[in-house]
């Protein structure tokens, strides 16, 4: 269904990056039946079109002693939502900005290296929001199941 623009070949290879990014040329080819230029220059082509963003390491912040994790439902006044944006984007503590519909214009993820981190944060950066009509702040407490980008 989402890959329906792309052959057989480049979908085999999609999924098998997203099983594992470490996989040599070598090695996709050997599972996909082609050699390993024809598989490399395959993928090439598809960052190049930006259907494959980027190779990352994903780290766990529950797995790090002290990391708290949350998130924020910020509403604001429609002509402050791009200063507000800019400011949040800015910050190191935060991770994703997603705008949305709904009751909430912005929901926005964080991670802090500790509760006195966070308390910080809140109060220096989320409190002084100009233009913030409403702040909705939810701690996560364990991660259930947290699927990265689209899974094939």
């Amino acid at each position: 269904m989402y890959l329906d623009c792309l052959d057989e070949l480049d979908q085999k290879i999609l999924k098998l990056l997203t099983r594992n990014a470490r996989y040599s040329y070598s090695e996709i080819g050997e599972l996909v039946g082609l050699s390993r230029v024809a598989v490399k220059s395959r993928i090439d082509a598809l960052e190049k079109k930006g259907i494959i963003e980027e190779y990352t390491t994903i780290i766990n912040p529950q797995k790090i002693s002290g990391a708290v994790s949350c998130y924020f439902e910020i509403e604001t006044v429609p002509a402050a939502l791009n200063a507000v944006i800019d400011r949040l984007y800015q910050s190191d503590t935060v991770t994703q900005i997603y705008r949305m519909s709904g009751a909430c214009c912005l929901h926005v993820h964080a991670v802090a290296a500790s509760q006195d981190e966070l308390e910080r944060f809140i109060r220096e950066e989320i409190d002084c929001l100009e233009g913030a009509t409403s702040v909705k702040t939810h701690i996560i407490l364990a991660r259930i199941k947290d699927v990265k980008g689209l899974r094939l």
